[in-house]
């Protein structure tokens, strides 16, 4: 069994206890994790998340390689905030903050690899139709919640993208190498499909 991106996004087939269970639910738990991470406050706190997190991939059948492969370019980002955040607030407060990051990002990834993106998208539609009387579009909603999903998987596709050519010039340590090609080719990328929703009417 292997991960296969979708035309919206990111999705493991399975028929584990985790992909059984209702998109709904499965949001809701987000939802609250989201929530209840503000009350993490200690690194014994953040540890027990991060290895309750991690302990729910083996029940949604997740082979550890995906999980490597997700949060390889993570790095990219936490790394750099960790020496930041260590020079600032010291070490416990930036263990506590990039732990509770980590757990929150893990935890997403779960939900999306063993949800459709469909079923994902049909809950929030759901939850969207009684806030019609105040102007909301759940459509549109879906469609932006759609849009952010598959973008997830572009963009890790383009960063190797660029990676590679990182490598090929020999500009692997390199911070500006990356950022600044991966910015320009993430950028056109919004023009196209801006322009591509543009031509099917959508935002008229």
């Amino acid at each position: 069994m292997t991960a296969t991106v979708g035309t919206l996004g990111l999705y493991l087939p399975g028929t584990s206890p985790l992909h059984r269970l209702p998109a709904g639910a499965k949001l809701g738990a987000l939802a609250v994790a989201g929530a209840g991470s503000v009350w993490v406050d200690t690194p014994a706190q953040t540890a027990a998340a991060l290895v309750t997190v991690l302990a729910l991939h083996p029940l949604g059948r997740v082979p550890a390689r995906v999980v490597t492969d997700m949060l390889r370019p993570l790095l990219w980002m936490l790394v750099p905030l960790s020496v930041f955040q260590l020079l600032v607030i010291g070490w416990a407060r930036t263990t506590v903050l990039v732990g509770v990051i980590l757990a929150l990002v893990l935890l997403a990834n779960l939900v999306t690899l063993t949800t459709r993106t469909t079923d994902l998208v049909d809950v929030v539609v759901t939850l969207c139709r009684p806030l019609r009387v105040v102007g909301v579009d759940p459509v549109r909603v879906g469609l932006l919640l759609s849009l952010a999903i598959r973008c997830v998987p572009l963009v890790i596709e383009l960063a190797a993208e660029v990676r590679d050519a990182q490598r090929a010039r020999g500009l692997e340590s390199s911070p500006r190498a990356l950022v600044v090609p991966l910015l320009v080719r993430t950028l056109r990328r919004a023009d196209e499909l801006g322009e591509a929703l543009a031509a099917r009417g959508v935002g008229d």
